[in-house]
């Protein structure tokens, strides 16, 4: 069993170990922030969520598996097919998505009647793109000519992301300024970067289909007024789980916070966990951000190093900032906790995401051992 582990579970042992702790840690959320609307709604049946969160979890982890067995330098020879592919699927989303609280970020699949949601291929192969187009023209960076495909894409991804996603749009935003900056990118670059950035934003606000919510947001965040439901009982949450928490099960918030399964359940986690176990949660994905540029530091190779850090920015920060909403650090957004929130599509790219983190620190050792 033990040589069977080593011989197939590969790549960096803490992430492997970071996932699994995150996951199981979900799993008791998510079964007791949906217990009682399965009841309600499945006819008693309180495991249905729980039945259905454990499943993708297992596929996600079986994705997992799948990419870090993977060389992850053949994931740059599909980076742009998957954003060719990811333009018309977005603008078919903003057009005739799904629409669940006035945003159409889904695509419902026929047969097995699960949502995708086309910002998850989109994201991950910008920063595939990124990674590799910046590996090759590092030597060329300081010529402003040579950056103009990469930020047209980063803008075009963003503008049709944030046309139904703001939140989800500038994180993307944030991790390509990241992987330019510490690609060596001259600040001057950066900052015509961060005005395209912020005119697809601008266009965003004015056509999209979430711009007056978060506007409305911003200025209540920033007002302190108009404190919004879910914020008002996430709060709640918070207050009441002291440093131990209510335990197990014992949430009274779940019945009354909106999207608690999701986009809140860190504040269930709190109330029933206590202060410890969130600052744990925080401190497992500062773990999997320090993992992830340890393996960009000891890469030989640019194309991994860059990959690595740009998918482990893009994880970290989308759980801080789904961590800073919910203790009112941030206005509300719409992004969840990754490995932990209930998902669907999401969940299993979050598998692919780790899974090419841990091939490339799998390729790392590989190298290491033929020295």
């Amino acid at each position: 069993m033990i040589e069977w582990l080593k011989k197939n579970i590969q790549g960096d042992k803490y992430i492997w170990l970071i996932a699994i702790i995150l996951s199981v840690i979900g799993l008791l959320a998510v079964y007791s922030a949906t217990s009682l609307l399965a009841f309600q709604q499945k006819g008693g049946n309180t495991e249905f969520f729980l039945l259905k969160h454990f499943l993708l979890i297992v596929f996600s982890f079986i994705a997992m598996w799948f990419a870090h067995k993977i060389d992850y330098k053949y994931y740059s020879k599909i980076a742009l097919i998957g954003l060719y592919v990811s333009l018309p699927l977005l603008f078919l989303t903003y057009k005739f998505g799904v629409n669940i609280n006035d945003a159409s970020r889904w695509i419902s699949i026929p047969i097995i009647n699960m949502a995708f949601q086309p910002s998850d291929l989109a994201k991950l192969s910008l920063i595939i793109y990124l990674s590799s187009f910046l590996s090759k023209k590092q030597y060329d960076l300081e010529n402003i000519k040579t950056l103009i495909m990469p930020f047209i894409w980063i803008g075009l991804i963003c503008l049709f992301i944030a046309l139904t996603n703001l939140s989800t749009a500038l994180i993307l935003g944030a991790t390509s300024i990241l992987l330019m900056f510490i690609s060596r990118v001259k600040i001057s670059h950066l900052s015509l970067l961060i005005l395209f950035i912020s005119l697809s934003g601008g266009i965003a606000l004015l056509m999209g289909q979430r711009g007056y919510t978060a506007i409305s947001r911003v200025e209540d965040f920033i007002n302190k007024k108009n404190l919004p439901y879910q914020l008002e009982q996430a709060y709640i949450a918070v207050s009441t789980g002291g440093l131990f928490g209510k335990g197990p099960g014992n949430s009274n918030q779940k019945n009354f916070l909106p999207q608690s399964s999701s986009d809140f359940i860190y504040a269930i986690i709190i109330e029933e966990y206590g202060f410890i176990v969130g600052v744990t949660i925080l401190i497992l994905y500062l773990i999997l951000l320090y993992r992830g540029l340890k393996i960009f530091i000891n890469s030989d190779r640019p194309f991994g190093g860059l990959l690595s850090a740009g998918l482990s920015f893009a994880l970290v920060i989308q759980a801080i900032t789904n961590m800073c909403v919910v203790v009112g650090l941030l206005p509300v957004t719409g992004v969840t906790l990754p490995l932990v929130s209930m998902g669907g599509t999401s969940q299993l790219f979050t598998g692919i995401t780790i899974g090419i983190i841990l091939s490339i620190s799998r390729e790392n050792e590989r190298e290491v051992s033929y020295v």
